[in-house]
């Protein structure tokens, strides 16, 4: 009964399982389960031991005493206790079930007596210090909640796992760790030229495009290229035309958690976002798309290999660029490098160094090499990454 799943219990309990509801609804008071057991245990091993010692004092005299307790030991130890508990630990189910409708009769049967038992036994435990009614046992936190998924085993697929876990770490994901920076984003600005503007939209390969005067804190709103199709009938595209199409901007705090920024595309029936800081300054970009990714992986088969941003070398390293962010390497590389910090790579590396390095330094970050290839424009453009086993006699390379 103990060894029961309660959450597969409670699954075919759902179902209607007629056991299932009979053993649910007797760990429901586990004091009073517990009391109707060891109650009929108790008894049959004391009347067992009073009898087989009343044989045995008859057969061998006063060394009966002896023999009728190292035998009855065996015995029970065998019969009563190892073996049967044994199978009811490996197959609980189909122990549980069949033999709860005994204990059910059993305890209407020995009611008072049950609760006789278990009115002392309680107050013994409060007098302890315990407290009865606290079932918090049975509820999961999210990390527990994870370990369930990962030894599902084959239960559940490795992919679906780790969507399901994705889904649990939205709550510790904010929309600054995903977006895009503000220096990446392409948009229009209602500022340039009509032929600009359209070298712009036919250069795109975004469906969405924002619009804005001068620099992205003027935003205007956002151009559907969909909605551009209707510009080709006519005559000569001006910019009122252009605005007329411009749906009304949407913003996102840079601290808003993925669950809450999803739940608000939802609400607001959008798939994007202007990220902005405390100051309402534009910081980026964020997309029902990347909130998605988030969840079930990269839409890329193997990111390492169609990204611009990361190479794999021949000695096994990677070129990366610097503006590429943590969590993105981590993904498609399957690292591990910190993401409590900075966002990006040149970031993470100007942290660790406390200033602005030149190129050819290089630095250890927990399990990782990185070698800086490149800076320019007081950022780190290229770095030169690899993996290494601190414990490996043989290293890849280095170490500097």
């Amino acid at each position: 009964m103990m060894a029961l799943n309660r959450y597969r219990l409670r699954h075919l309990v759902k179902r209607h399982h007629k056991g299932a509801k009979r053993a649910n609804k007797l760990l429901e008071q586990p004091d009073r389960l517990i009391g109707i057991i060891l109650i009929g245990n108790n008894f049959v091993n004391i009347f067992a031991s009073a009898i087989a010692t009343i044989i045995a004092v008859r057969l061998f005299g006063d060394a009966g005493i002896l023999v009728a307790t190292i035998t009855l030991t065996i015995v029970i130890l065998i019969f009563s206790e190892v073996t049967p508990k044994t199978i009811a630990a490996v197959h609980p189910e189909k122990v549980a079930f069949p033999f709860s409708l005994p204990l059910v009769f059993l305890l209407r049967f020995f009611y008072p007596l049950v609760w006789l038992v278990n009115t002392v036994s309680n107050y013994l435990v409060r007098l302890l210090g315990f407290d009865i009614g606290d079932n918090n046992g049975d509820h999961l936190s999210s990390e527990e909640l994870k370990t369930v998924v990962y030894e599902s085993g084959a239960h559940i697929p490795v992919r679906h796992q780790n969507m399901l876990v994705n889904i649990l770490d939205l709550e510790k994901v904010s929309v600054s760790d995903i977006m895009v920076p503000r220096n990446e984003v392409v948009g229009i600005d209602i500022e340039d030229s009509i032929d600009e503007i359209m070298q712009t939209i036919v250069n795109s390969h975004h469906t969405r495009l924002p619009v804005y005067k001068e620099n992205l804190n003027k935003v205007v709103g956002f151009l559907h290229m969909r909605s551009t199709a209707k510009l080709i009938n006519l005559d000569e595209v001006n910019k009122a035309e252009l605005m007329q199409l411009t749906r009304e901007s949407y913003f996102a705090h840079e601290a808003t958690t993925l669950h809450t920024q999803l739940v608000n595309f939802q609400k607001e029936k959008r798939r994007i976002a202007m990220v902005v800081d405390e100051y309402g300054d534009v910081q980026g970009i964020v997309t029902l798309e990347d909130i998605l990714e988030e969840i079930v992986g990269n839409f890329t088969t193997n990111m390492a290999d169609e990204t611009d941003e990361i190479h794999t070398q021949q000695d096994g390293s990677f070129l990366i660029d610097g503006s590429v962010t943590i969590r993105e390497i981590n993904r498609a590389l399957d690292w591990d490098l910190p993401t409590d910090g900075a966002k990006t790579l040149n970031g993470l590396l100007t942290e660790f160094l406390e200033n602005i390095p030149e190129s050819n330094v290089g630095v250890e970050l927990l399990s990782y090499r990185a070698e800086v290839i490149q800076v320019k424009d007081n950022m780190i453009k290229n770095v030169r990454m690899w993996y290494f086993n601190p414990e490996d006699e043989v290293k890849q390379a280095p170490l500097f």
